[in-house]
């Protein structure tokens, strides 16, 4: 695959502001929407598409408030931090190294949570939240790339026997990124296929 010749320092803060900014839309519009049908259990949700891509199917499941509360709360919370974050590195912001030591510790959380809830979505629950997967699309980058800018910039120190896999992540980001969505669209494909053959009639 051809790499873009575009440095990980600059697209950084771009990234962070974007995806950040965009996930924190997405997680808005869920809570907006739990609060809707806390009040009326009859509420239509705007994203109640069909029996597979249904937010209605997962935002009332346990999995939707694993800490007594709706997941969209932390994604409000993390993805408004991640945009600051962006918005202060473009306007020429320095953080020291513990800074983004708990930036990579942020983000790895929030990267297990999403693996964890994207597998409760598809083999668990059998629907898919539309805004939920928006979140799931802005994470993955917003994890990969600020592991990048750690290792590169030497905030993340590793051992000696993880040097080959450090180079590797930083050599190969950008196939990384591209291997990791076709995986999750190929595993929504293939487990809702049933689903899809017949919304296209496919025999």
């Amino acid at each position: 695959m051809n790499k873009l010749n575009l440095t990980v320092s600059r697209i950084f803060p771009y990234l962070l502001s974007i995806g950040g900014g965009i996930g924190f839309l997405a997680a808005f519009i869920l809570t907006s929407e739990k609060i809707k049908i806390i009040k009326d259990p009859t509420y239509e949700l705007s994203c109640n598409l069909n029996p597979l891509l249904s937010c209605g199917s997962v935002m009332t499941t346990p999995q939707a408030e694993v800490f007594g509360f709706p997941n969209s709360l932390i994604g409000i919370a993390g993805f408004a931090i991640i945009t600051c974050i962006g918005m202060s590195l473009l306007a020429g912001a320095k953080f020291n190294r513990w800074f983004w030591v708990g930036m990579q510790l942020g983000v790895t959380f929030g990267i297990c949570f999403v693996f964890w809830l994207q597998y409760q979505s598809i083999f668990i629950i059998g629907a898919l939240c539309q805004y939920c997967m928006i979140v799931w699309t802005v994470m993955i980058p917003i994890f990969l790339y600020t592991t990048v800018y750690n290792l590169r910039k030497g905030n993340i120190k590793t051992p000696p026997f993880l040097e080959g896999v450090s180079n590797f992540i930083q050599r190969y980001n950008i196939d990384i990124l591209i291997v990791w969505y076709i995986f999750i669209i190929v595993t929504i494909i293939y487990h809702f296929w049933y689903f899809w053959s017949t919304l296209f009639q496919i025999k």
